[in-house]
């Protein structure tokens, strides 16, 4: 199965400078925990914002770099939003992949994706990247949304969208 996975502010924002908006200890126990032992896809950039510029432990990691001549240790490299699809495809038909960022994958791979993760912050973040803002769209509906809880005092929300109709790789 193929899904995304993020959190957004009440804006649908979900960056600023290459890095995250808000510091949620709990929203990244479930990032951690639902993306272990599983692929995590991505873009060059995401792969630069985490420390130290190193895949994620316990994973694969597949990072499209449209600059051929970067290639990066501990990761599946691709240099083409083709070959990304076609990678993404490959695992998929054996194992869960999660979209992890930025902006510009996240929005490209949204038709392909079965379920998207999303957590809903209730506060600003004033962003200066966007997530495509999923009520509004018709494929998509929420299937599972979970109580409010507090994370580092802002209020959260974890919601599950399923796309009702993905289109095929």
């Amino acid at each position: 199965m193929i899904r995304s996975i993020l959190n957004c502010d009440k804006k649908w924002g979900i960056g600023k400078r290459n890095g995250l908006l808000f510091s949620l200890p709990l929203d990244m126990k479930f990032f951690r925990e639902t993306t272990k032992g599983h692929v995590v896809a991505m873009g060059e950039n995401t792969l630069l914002s985490f420390p130290g510029s190193k895949p994620l432990k316990n994973r694969t990691n597949i990072v499209l770099s449209a600059d051929p001549t970067h290639n990066y240790e501990g990761v599946i490299n691709v240099h083409s939003f083709e070959e990304f699809l076609k990678k993404i495809k490959e695992f998929s038909e054996s194992e869960d992949v999660y979209i992890i960022g930025g902006a510009s994958i996240y929005h490209q791979t949204l038709p392909y994706v079965e379920e998207v993760y999303l957590t809903k912050v209730n506060a600003d973040g004033e962003a200066e990247v966007f997530f495509d803002n999923l009520d509004e769209l018709e494929n998509f509906e929420i299937i599972k949304e979970s109580e409010t809880y507090l994370d580092n005092d802002i209020e959260i929300k974890f919601v599950t969208y399923k796309n009702k109709a993905p289109k095929a790789i």
